[in-house]
């Protein structure tokens, strides 16, 4: 069947049928792809806010019109994402239990399917074999990766479906590198021998934000100097965004989280002042998310807020059986922000929140990822999203390759080179209101905030500037509705005039300062410089080749090796520049 002529969805027992919603250009031709092959197992890998439950649900409308199927069984990630996927099926006439039970392992003959979670199965895995056995089944299996979270969960779901008539798996977000195939994923081996999973219809960031089903998502990141004591009664300083030993960065990262310090206070004010531009310029409901490291903090991070705002915010904590009926209200409201630990890290669907404050630990590809995805979707033309964070390398890694997309690959080696952590994801996923022994190892004694720099399309802007600047205000200033390319036009005017005010007083400064002073105030003023050219060297490359601009940084890393440009030295960026020259 053409997907230009597919019909309204099948009607329920609960309600008359619904009109076919039109569909995105990708996922007209991914429906086009599954009807026209008709395969048992199908992985769709789309970008958060691409619309993928969308899709599904067609799929599923299309199999119990024509009596492929006759019924449907989702599998989502939480309780919470169970009673979404039943709303947005409903909208299109499809009556889905999310309810369902193992104890009854039963439901009414009103609904076409039900929603369990991963849990679920796992725990019986049997009854849902029987279940599915029974009659002919279409299997949704949302967020697939978490196939590959446990074994009890991945050897659950291939023996709960392993007879399901279709299985349709959908995911947005990297997947993990480990020895386990995730199940009902095909594999084929890569250039370097590895066994790596191939999607049957993939739509990625980059793609997404030139179709304009996104939005472009701006990093404002934040650096500091951090100061702490360890048990011993010895104080330390290091300086967020710098080159640091493993523990520095991760104490000087703990310390700007700190509630009870100076860092997080001024980075979010400047982010409510930015909430309060996108508010103001375009986006009346523009609401907020901080994303807290656990409960603890995210309480008094609240307490913050409602003294800069004057407004409580809404507290989304993972143990609180209402934490779905309190996201359900915030989206449905006009109320500023929003502060979780774990609950809207993942498929939750807020769309108007558009300014985020990364204020976790966490820091692997498939959590940041996740957490970013809470912010992309674009409801109409020029909606931006800012994402406020610490200026650590790893963070400011993955911001610059948010276009990135990743496969899953079976093997050890590729965790650690890229970055895959399963345990830190695990980790920063944990309630830790009990200190250990390290917490009480240390003391986080206060960290400033300066805005280190804005991260967008993988290119850096501007220079650092402290907090409350007219520098600072430049860039939480920006316009709120703006498309991809006037974002980009925009930050480099905005570099540029920053860059000019800094070089003039620099110029004053080399003239009035001792030697020393002279030579560290020159080197910065050449790093600054050499980003500038090394950037707009990738702009002139973009429009020659198409190549988004973060594919570019990624290639020319590859190639000269070196961290990302916002902490290249002045060596690394003279040889990105020369060999971009040569290309």
């Amino acid at each position: 069947m053409s997907s230009e002529t597919i019909p309204s969805q099948p009607s329920s027992d609960t309600g008359p049928a619904r009109p076919a919603a039109a569909l995105r250009a990708w996922q007209r031709r991914a429906l086009t792809k599954y009807l026209t092959v008709g395969p048992r197992d199908f992985l769709a890998v789309a970008t958060p806010g691409a619309g993928k439950t969308t899709f599904a649900l067609r799929v599923a409308a299309e199999l119990l019109g024509d009596r492929t199927v006759d019924q449907i069984t989702v599998v989502a990630p939480t309780e919470h994402l169970k009673h979404q996927w039943a709303e947005s099926a409903a909208r299109v006439g499809i009556a889905l239990d999310s309810r369902f039970s193992n104890s009854t392992g039963q439901t009414s003959s009103d609904y076409q399917g039900v929603v369990v979670t991963y849990a679920q199965i796992a725990s019986h895995p049997f009854k849902h074999r029987v279940r599915t056995e029974a009659r002919r089944t279409l299997v949704i299996l949302d967020e697939i990766h978490h196939g590959g979270d446990a074994k009890s969960w991945g050897e659950g779901i291939r023996e709960a479906f392993d007879g399901a008539t279709r299985r349709l798996a959908l995911t947005g977000t990297p997947f993990r590198s480990d020895d386990s195939p995730i199940p009902f994923v095909t594999y084929e081996p890569d250039n370097e021998g590895l066994m790596r999973s191939k999607a049957d219809h993939a739509y990625g960031y980059s793609d997404a934000l030139a179709d304009g089903v996104v939005r472009p998502v701006v990093f404002l990141a934040y650096s500091g100097e951090a100061r702490w004591r360890n048990s011993a009664g010895d104080e330390f300083t290091a300086r967020l965004g710098e080159p640091l030993s493993a523990e520095q960065t991760a104490r000087a990262w703990r310390t700007a989280l700190d509630p009870a310090g100076e860092w997080i206070p001024a980075v979010l004010h400047a982010a409510d002042v930015r909430l309060g531009q996108l508010r103001a310029g375009g986006m009346p409901d523009a609401g907020g998310l901080v994303i807290a490291t656990d409960q603890t903090v995210a309480r008094d991070y609240a307490k913050l807020l409602t003294s800069i705002t004057g407004e409580e915010p809404t507290v989304v904590l993972s143990d609180d059986p209402t934490a779905s009926r309190r996201i359900a209200e915030f989206a449905a409201s006009n109320q500023k922000w929003m502060v979780a630990v774990r609950m809207v890290s993942e498929g939750v669907d807020v769309p108007r929140l558009a300014v985020g404050v990364y204020a976790t630990s966490a820091s692997t590809p498939l959590y940041f990822a996740q957490a970013i995805g809470r912010f992309v979707r674009s409801r109409s033309k020029g909606e931006t999203a800012s994402v406020f964070l610490p200026s650590v390398p790893v963070l400011l890694d993955l911001a610059s390759q948010l276009e990135a997309q990743r496969d899953h690959v079976l093997g050890k080696p590729h965790r650690e080179k890229d970055g895959l952590d399963d345990d830190l994801l695990a980790d920063a996923n944990r309630q830790k209101d009990e200190p250990g022994e390290e917490e009480k190892a240390f003391t986080s004694l206060g960290a400033d905030a300066e805005l280190d720099q804005v991260i967008y399309d993988g290119s850096s802007f501007g220079t650092a500037t402290f907090s409350g600047t007219a520098e600072e205000a430049d860039y939480l200033g920006l316009p709120g509705l703006l498309d991809a390319e006037q974002m980009r036009a925009l930050l480099r005017q905005r570099q540029s005039d920053q860059l000019e005010r800094k070089a003039k007083e620099e110029q004053a400064q080399v003239r009035q300062a001792p030697p020393e002073v002279a030579d560290r105030v020159a080197a910065a003023g050449q790093l600054a410089q050499l980003r500038r050219e090394l950037n707009s060297l990738v702009a002139m490359h973009h429009h020659r080749t198409g190549k988004p601009h973060g594919v570019i940084h990624g290639e020319l890393r590859r190639v000269c090796g070196g961290p990302p440009t916002a902490i290249a030295s002045v060596e690394q960026l003279t040889d990105r520049i020369s060999t971009l020259r040569q290309w």
